[in-house]
């Protein structure tokens, strides 16, 4: 049985991790873009991005200044017992997450949406929220994402339908479309990692789409060629609109396009972007069911690959 003593340590520390520490695919995907930049501003820009990243590993202080929306994506082994079952888990968290809001690792930022009551510890009606993938095995694994307030309103997630008369190129123009007018309206952070939902209704979409740009690794590949080639594709035409660093121009204007697909219903496709910053905060910790954990660099949200 996995304890709820170790579950509490290792969520605490996947929360810790995601709000202080960058994972490396990022921090690699941010040092590659420095230095093949030569615009002066996004090369400078970059530099002291990179910088300050170092110095919140170092100081374990938060490595923005937003910290978000705090979202959890477990992976439950089929066999896994844990001690108070599922509801204890999501207690757990919330008790966690109040934690990290007290001790500074996460800002008061989660609200009520109409009266603006503010509770002081990050905790609210369907927040923190809850996302779970049941796997073989006995073990959990807990993933901790702090999605951006810049990343997320204004334009940094979007949705459409798309006719099957439109096809490929009626779901490229969404999404570059998409991707120029939130950057336009200062609502994101070149350069951005972009996730892009396609098929499923629209709110399936929209999932896929924050999965993509919040739990795959920069530098992944989706499995099926057609999807990749498009990645590749989205990817070298965003960066050549040359909007650069917050705006100030060059090389660099995504990280890193990721495409998750559902199947959908013949009447239309529907299709999501879900712009990531690229102060990217993810930790994710395995508890085994012996009761020891580790932190991982991978949340394997997508099956290994």
């Amino acid at each position: 049985m996995i304890r709820q003593d170790v579950l509490a340590e290792a969520i605490e520390q996947a929360i810790i991790k995601g709000a202080t520490d960058i994972s490396p695919d990022v921090m690699d995907a941010l040092i590659l873009a420095r230095n093949q930049e030569h615009n002066e501003s996004s090369h400078e820009g970059l530099d002291q991005t990179i910088a300050s990243l170092l110095r919140s590993r170092k100081q374990q202080v938060p490595a923005c200044p937003d910290t978000g929306w705090p979202l959890f994506y477990f992976k439950i082994g089929n066999d896994a017992v844990i001690e108070g079952g599922m509801l204890a888990l999501e207690q757990l968290t919330q008790k966690a997450v109040a934690r990290a809001t007290a001790a500074g690792y996460l800002r008061r930022t989660m609200k009520h949406p109409l009266t603006g009551y503010d509770p002081g510890d990050n905790i609210g009606m369907n927040i923190p929220w809850f996302e779970y993938r049941f796997v073989p095995g006995a073990d959990l694994q807990i993933t901790y994402v702090a999605k951006g307030g810049g990343s997320e309103v204004f334009g940094g997630t979007q949705s459409t339908m798309v006719a099957f008369a439109d096809g490929m190129t009626g779901i490229k123009k969404f999404v570059i479309d998409a991707f120029i007018a939130a950057s336009r309206a200062g609502a994101i952070c070149p350069p951005s990692i972009l996730g892009v939902g396609i098929g499923g209704t629209a709110n399936i979409a929209a999932t896929l789409a924050k999965e993509a740009a919040c739990l795959r690794l920069l530098g992944s590949c989706h499995p099926e060629e057609s999807f990749h080639q498009l990645e590749v594709e989205l990817t070298d035409a965003i960066n050549s609109l040359g909007i650069g660093t917050m705006g100030a121009g060059g090389r660099t204007s995504v990280l890193g396009v990721h495409v998750e697909y559902a199947y959908t219903h013949i009447a239309g496709v529907a299709v999501a972007i879900s712009a990531n910053c690229f102060v990217a905060r993810r930790g994710t910790c395995r508890v085994y069911s012996d009761n020891h954990w580790i932190l991982v660099p991978d949340p394997d949200w997508f099956g290994g690959r």
